[in-house]
């Protein structure tokens, strides 16, 4: 039996693409004060944005409950007798520990092996997908596993956005304080290394952080997957893939938005593009 594939909504895999791949998606929750939605299920990203622009309410964040991923255990394992979750960074939320504690509920029915990817947006993303390919070709639960681990070291996950301010308000600004200070409006990079966010640069511009994402992915010597994604500047994004054009395949590119429960910490101009760099480079 094919081997299931889990994931949740932080690593941007968009409702249509899940549908298209097969892949099953956990939601995180944002909040708005006493309201909350369940991620890209309960409120799209464009309203999430729209929100965040016009509200005084910052919003929050929770993982996902052990009964989801229960939820989405009990009905995957009536199709498959094994299941791969690949999750978000556990130093970022605790939905590892939620696909964790919810694996015990379903033990014996089905095997589920439960991975941090150290990661988030597309960077984990780009990782659910790999997995799910080899999934559907026919690879074991031991081999996809084995593979995926190999990857995650070399899954880079790169974000420009406008301010530090919401990362700092949500609390995970960790290692990215550095880029704070007198300088919140200047342009901070970030990406993620062992789980953790940590920052690259501070760039003055738009097109100053078009160049570096470029130039980020050019650096790359052979790639496996690439993503490139927006909260809310579809043309920015565009520009960006047009010039990737020029050394990966248009067409292989991933396109995504970043969900209300990142933008509730990197906040509405974020641009960014994710490599899943090739194996033995």
């Amino acid at each position: 039996m094919t081997v299931k594939i889990i994931t949740d909504s932080t690593s941007d895999i968009t409702s249509n693409l899940a549908q298209e791949l097969g892949i099953t998606v956990v939601p995180l929750t944002v909040s708005f004060g006493h309201e909350h939605f369940l991620d890209r299920v309960e409120m799209t990203t464009d309203d999430f944005y729209r929100r965040l622009a016009s509200e005084n309410i910052f919003p929050t964040t929770t993982q996902p409950s052990p009964s989801l991923f229960v939820d989405a255990y009990q009905k995957l394992a009536q199709e498959s007798d094994e299941i791969l979750v690949i999750v978000v960074s556990g130093e970022l939320s605790g939905t590892y520990q939620s696909a964790l504690s919810a694996k015990s509920v379903v033990e014996g029915k089905c095997r589920i092996e439960v991975m941090d990817s150290l990661s988030v947006a597309m960077g984990l993303g780009l990782i659910v997908i790999v997995a799910n390919k080899m999934a559907q070709s026919g690879a074991s639960l031991d081999e996809v596993a084995a593979a995926i681990k190999r990857r995650i070291p070399r899954s880079h996950p790169v974000m420009s956005f406008d301010t530090l301010k919401y990362l700092a308000k949500g609390g995970r600004i960790g290692r990215a304080q550095r880029l704070a200070g007198p300088l919140l409006k200047v342009r901070p990079v970030l990406t993620m290394r062992n789980g953790e966010v940590s920052p690259l640069t501070r760039l003055r511009s738009q097109k100053a952080s078009l160049d570096y994402l470029y130039n980020f992915v050019a650096g790359i010597a052979s790639i496996e997957e690439l993503a490139v994604e927006h909260a809310t500047t579809p043309d920015d994004a565009d520009r960006l893939v047009e010039r990737l054009s020029s050394i990966y395949p248009r067409e292989r590119v991933y396109r995504s938005t970043v969900s209300p429960v990142l933008g509730t910490y990197v906040g509405p101009n974020v641009l960014a593009v994710s490599v899943l760099e090739a194996e033995g480079k």
